[in-house]
């Protein structure tokens, strides 16, 4: 059986990664994913690289706890994240969120419950590189109140000056 979670340096094949999630499972009638790609754009500078860091150890475990409160939220079978670290380039794919269910409405719901999930409650850092020199990003207030149409809180963001 492949692993929920996966960090790594590495790209990651879509196609790969969804056979994956629904081999031997013939209950298995719909799978939902979401691809994130680095923009070549953020809050207005252009963006020449990301750099992503994490806590080794701890990533993996939060974000299986974020599984399994999917597996108890949603009617789904089956989940996969993969998530990238290191130096990123626009265009690369950042991270993987595909879901198996038996019906396509819980995928969708459990695959945008788990990415909500993921960007704010992950622990992950990233460093972008624009051409007024590296900075870190922020929470989002818009990434908080994503997760809080799901019934959970946040808090990251910092409130508006």
């Amino acid at each position: 059986m492949a692993p929920r979670v996966t960090i790594q340096h590495a790209d990651f094949d879509l196609g790969a990664e969804v056979a994956a999630l629904r081999a031997g499972d013939a209950g298995v009638g719909a799978v939902a994913s979401f691809i994130g790609t680095v923009r070549d754009r953020s809050d207005g500078s252009a963006v020449g690289a990301m750099e992503l860091e994490h806590y080794p150890g701890m990533t993996e475990r939060a974000i299986e706890a974020m599984i399994d409160a999917a597996l108890q939220r949603f009617d789904i079978r089956a989940a996969r994240v993969v998530h990238r670290i290191g130096r990123l380039l626009p265009g690369e794919q950042i991270v993987l969120v595909a879901v198996s269910s038996a019906h396509r409405g819980m995928a969708f719901q459990a695959c945008e419950f788990l990415m909500d999930y993921l960007k704010t409650q992950a622990p992950f850092w990233k460093k972008e590189t624009t051409p007024g020199g590296a900075r870190w990003v922020d929470a989002r207030v818009a990434d908080d109140a994503a997760l809080a149409r799901w019934g959970l809180a946040a808090g990251n963001a910092a409130p508006a000056p």
